[in-house]
């Protein structure tokens, strides 16, 4: 009997041997297509290979198809552990044709496959076709021998596919397995084909035609093959089993469950084992692809799928954490075939129990409102849509939830009266916002939020996605287009910019649609969850509901991310150096430097940040990797997590951490730097390359600023600075190293000409150097001497105000400095005559004459200054006038 792993990779080698590339499954989060949530088939990553939009370098390909149905449109969820062959997550085996064969190679691969690899009885097989598909009927009579009766034409839209109302599309012929007649059930298209004999088992989907908006169909240039089975499917008739949860891979996990809570795999708990095991591998590879639990999006179903397991968990008596216990399991089954579990695996845990542990409380408190409830209804009467949506608003307890405990005891819940509870909610929060003073601008936004559900971040994982555009803003007002040329804002229902936020800038880069391209200046947050970018169509205007491929610049963001975690090593290095009292104060991580302010109470030294320099390379050169994990903000305070200034934290947080600390340090006794942030990372702490700290500066009283160069700008910084040390030593006439004694014995040497001028400069003012000096005049009665100088710089005033004081013996000095046509003014009184006149009179007359204001200093000696020099003779007029009273 071959295992599910055997039977997926006997798929893919047979197809492989035939000329398929084999290629890994897509992420389950599409990056091109906005209007699904979750892959859902195989072809979902071929689509624009389908639509000639994108060209790869092979034209056949086959894949094992990583799908989850649990949301939007395909939403299996109610369904799963109820019935033999729903699930939330499966795999989907699938061999692709772009343009290179059709259904003349197609349908003879998938009969050899089945009938000899498989090794199917060929009577135990029979297949539909579009009812005017004869090329098809012909091929399967040819090539399998197939009577007329074993093959059905299906006039209706379950044998013809459409990728859309236009676009490519095509007849299907699909092939079913005939589990004989002691089941219930007829053939497709008969009255008792819901039964359980005939099972579909594969789908072949022949791209034939393009439609039209008239309604009328041409053949494609290029006809192509998409086909898709189901792994569980076939994997539970080839071991012999008609239920998929019987098969080797499930069984696995459903005995996982029962060990882990005691129970008996097929007692009464059946159902709950066979919802555990399928919601554990939904959940688990949400969490690998980089979707995490939230209340909005792909997030809330994620949750949804979560806790559902979790009820049935409890429901089993298990009262703690149980599902994180059984990943592990899940890894030796799938692990090989998918490493992204493996990597994940502490990831995909953490994130598990972190929600069990939540929701556990959630789920006693909600579950004994709901027996209270219950107590006050008739028997099989649905439970008020009032109460429904307290168990949903007080305890977080969803409405799909609620559903599915009222299922098991036949009962169901009031929708229209819980939707019109969560209406009045709405209306009341609206008031509440239209009344606390914000911007009118930010009241669009709130408008938006309300009909638009909020923006899927995938900007973690990927830098390129399609994304739908929901709303646009222009002007502060809701418009249905923004013009070629014109600047506003654009709402998408998911995408991979980042959102300024926690320091780090928004993205930029481009979107395209068919019929033109645009820009994408920044990106912001708004409120309800809500991506803005800011952008400006070019060629075409820019509509609501288009289709975009959205591109983030990527040299940008790259960048972007070397400063982000640059700023997190040196956060953590400054704390070393300087002590524990360093805390974030804010922070910039843009593309071209980084800058970090954080609480010191003094500038650092050279040392200090010479220290600080080499750790952070330290860690850059280690190369270890970035990791995140999700956990409540006290959990991660708890482990020594530093949370960055000026961020909002909700019940859960990313924990990033990086680098491999030495033993007997780091924060955990292992790890470097752990810090709560949002933002974008890169993988490898050797991605930023190398760090430059430019300086340090005060920001504020008691904050200091560092600013940082990564990477490339770090480089070329290095490189300017070393050329500018060559020009340096070419023009001293000296090597490098000789460069720092070959400047000290320069600056010697200006000082000690500078000196000497100073003394010269001096002697002529005092008449030295055969000169004569000024002589005083008398002005009230009192010796008066006024000098202007020139070449003299402020600083040399004093000491020439005492050398002529002691000349004149009693009486008073001014001098007046022209240094390029701004004015230094000096006054001196001699010790005699202070208690009479004050120097500082004399100042404040001359500077005012001068243009200038104010002046000080003592009664003996004062200064002051002016922009004008000009006017020296009228200041010492003034002064004069001070002197005569």
């Amino acid at each position: 009997m071959p295992s599910l792993n055997e039977i997926r990779s006997t798929f893919l080698s047979y197809f492989e041997k035939n000329g398929h590339e084999v290629v890994d499954s897509s992420p389950l989060v599409p990056r091109n297509d906005p209007t699904l949530m979750f892959a859902n088939s195989g072809m979902v990553q071929f689509k624009n290979l389908f639509t000639g939009v994108e060209a790869r370098d092979y034209t056949r390909a086959t894949t094992s198809q990583k799908c989850v149905r649990a949301g939007g449109k395909h939403n299996d969820l109610d369904n799963v552990g109820y019935t033999a062959r729903h699930h939330t997550f499966f795999e989907m085996l699938g061999n692709f044709s772009f343009g290179d064969y059709f259904k003349e190679a197609a349908i003879p691969y998938a009969w050899e496959l089945l009938t000899r690899d498989f090794d199917i009885p060929a009577d135990k097989l029979l297949v539909t076709v579009y009812h005017t598909d004869d090329e098809a009927a012909a091929i399967w009579k040819k090539v399998a021998g197939l009577p007329e009766e074993r093959i059905i034409r299906i006039p209706t839209s379950d044998n013809f596919w459409q990728m859309g109302d236009t676009g490519p599309c095509g007849p299907c012929t699909e092939i079913f397995f005939d589990h004989g007649d002691h089941i219930w059930g007829g053939p497709p298209g008969s009255a008792e084909e819901d039964g359980d004999r005939f099972i579909e088992i594969w789908n072949l989907v022949f791209m034939q035609y393009e439609q039209f908006e008239d309604g009328t169909k041409r053949d494609l240039a290029a006809q192509s093959i998409d086909t898709g089975m189901g792994l569980e499917r076939i994997g539970a008739l080839l071991q012999g089993k008609h239920d998929n949860y019987d098969t080797d891979l499930m069984r696995a996990l459903i005995e996982a469950s029962a060990h882990a809570t005691s129970t008996e795999p097929d007692g009464p708990g059946n159902v709950h084992h066979r919802v555990i095991a399928d919601h554990l591998r939904s959940t688990s590879f949400l969490i690998a692809d980089g979707v995490m639990p939230s209340n909005d999006g792909r997030g809330y179903v994620l949750r949804r799928i979560m806790r559902r397991a979790m009820r049935h968990a409890h429901l089993l008596g298990a009262r703690d954490p149980l599902m994180h216990r059984l990943v592990p399991a899940l890894v030796t089954q799938m692990g090989a075939a998918y490493p992204e579990l493996g990597r994940a695996q502490a990831l995909i845990q953490e994130t598990l129990k972190l929600e069990e542990t939540r929701f556990i409380h959630t789920l006693e408190r909600g579950l004994r409102l709901l027996d209270d409830e219950l107590k006050k209804l008739a028997e099989g009467a649905p439970l008020p849509g009032d109460a429904a949506f307290r168990l949903y608003d007080t305890f977080g307890f969803p409405l799909d939830l609620t559903q599915d405990a009222l299922r098991e005891m036949g009962r169901s819940v009031d929708v229209a009266g819980f939707d019109a509870a969560m209406a009045e909610q709405r209306a009341k929060a609206r008031a509440s916002w239209a009344g606390s003073g914000e911007a009118k601008e930010s009241r669009v936004w709130f408008d938006i939020a309300e009909t638009v559900e909020p923006t899927d971040f995938l900007g973690y994982d990927t830098e390129i996605a399609e994304g739908q555009v929901m709303a646009l803003v222009v002007d502060g007002r809701a418009v249905d287009e923004i013009a070629e040329a014109q600047e506003g804002w654009m709402v998408v229902n998911q995408t991979p910019f980042y959102g300024e936020a926690g320091g780090q800038v928004g993205d930029t880069g481009t979107y395209l649609k068919p019929e033109g391209a645009g820009l994408i200046l920044d990106t912001q947050k708004m409120p309800g969850g809500l991506y803005a970018h800011k952008v400006q169509p070019e060629k075409a205007p820019l509509a609501v509901g288009d289709a975009l491929e959205l591109r983030v610049d990527h040299n940008r963001r790259r960048a972007i991310r070397a400063n982000h975690s640059a700023t997190h090593l040196l956060h953590e290095a400054l704390r070393e150096t300087l002590g524990d009292h360093v805390a974030q104060k804010g922070s910039l991580n843009a593309p071209d430097r980084l800058r970090f302010d954080f609480s010191h109470g003094k500038a650092l030294s050279p040392e200090e940040l010479a220290t600080v320099e080499g750790e952070v390379n330290a860690f850059i050169r280690q190369n270890s990797p970035v990791e995140t994990r999700i956990m409540t903000p006290d959990d991660a305070r708890a482990i020594g997590a530093q949370a960055l200034f000026g961020e909002k934290y909700g019940d859960e947080v990313r924990v990033v951490s990086m680098g491999e600390a030495p033993t007997g340090k780091g924060i955990d006794g292992r790890t470097w730097s752990i810090e709560l942030c949002g933002g974008t990372h890169v993988r490898q702490t050797g991605d930023i390359g190398l760090c430059v700290i430019l300086g340090d500066s005060a920001s504020s009283a008691g904050v200091r600023r560092v600013e940082a160069l990564t990477g490339q700008a770090a480089l070329d910084h290095l490189v300017a600075q070393q050329n500018v040390l060559a020009e340096v030593g070419e023009a001293l006439r000296a090597r490098p190293e000789e460069i720092v004694s070959r400047v000290r014995t320069l600056m010697d040497e200006r000082r000690a000409l500078e000196g000497e001028v100073a003394n010269l400069r001096r002697e002529l003012a005092l008449g030295g150097g055969g000169q004569a000096g000024p002589e005083p005049k008398t002005v009230g009665g009192k010796a008066f001497l006024a000098q202007v100088l020139s070449g003299v710089s402020g600083k040399d005033l004093p000491p020439l105000i005492d050398a002529h004081k002691a000349r004149i013996g009693s009486g008073a000095v001014l001098l007046i400095a022209d240094m390029e046509g701004k004015a230094a003014v000096a006054a001196g009184v001699t010790d005699d005559l202070t208690a009479e006149l004050s120097a500082v009179d004399l100042v404040k007359a001359a500077v005012a004459a001068l243009g200038g204001k104010g002046g000080g200093g003592r009664a003996d000696l004062a200064q002051g200054g002016a922009r004008d020099a000009q006017q020296a003779d009228a200041a010492i007029k003034a002064a004069e006038a001070v002197l005569e009273g």
